[in-house]
């Protein structure tokens, strides 16, 4: 490859990669000046999808759980726009289970779309709340993730 050249981009990934799919509803304070979704609000979306997973699950209490994932590391790519009011799907998966961290894989599917508008990903390092100290994956949350666990490739 030459010191110019662009890394391949991965083609949009379907619904069907993604084993659980949460629907959502664009807001109006989502839009930018382009009139289409800012690429921050993305993070927004996956990140709800994430908290909502874990809460749903019953693995994560947002004020009380002693164990908390913090993100370490995040990726986005872009396909086509979203705007308001737009019905859309967030498609979540997890790409690696590890001892100490999560790397949760996401597809923002626009209305009926099969094909993603967006997809990305990103790695929570698992800590204890109170020291913000690395710690294992509790053992119910390892439980709890092991049926997102994407397919091999």
């Amino acid at each position: 490859m030459s010191e110019h050249a662009q890394p391949q981009r991965a083609a949009p990934h379907v619904r069907a990669d993604y084993p659980r799919l949460l629907p959502m509803t664009t807001r109006l304070r989502d839009i930018d000046v382009y009139g289409h979704m800012n690429n921050v609000v993305y993070n927004e979306y996956f990140d709800t999808a994430v908290n909502q997973t874990l809460v749903e699950l019953g693995v994560l209490d947002l004020e009380k759980s002693d164990v908390i994932g913090l993100v370490v590391h995040s990726q986005t790519s872009y396909f086509r726009p979203v705007s308001f009011p737009d019905r859309v799907v967030l498609g979540l998966r997890v790409g690696r289970l590890g001892r100490t961290s999560v790397t949760y894989e996401f597809a923002l599917f626009r209305g009926d779309d099969d094909s993603a508008a967006a997809q990305g990903s990103y790695t929570h390092a698992y800590v204890d709340r109170a020291s913000s100290r690395p710690v294992e994956l509790p053992p119910a949350l390892r439980r709890a993730l092991e049926p997102l666990v994407r397919a091999s490739a």
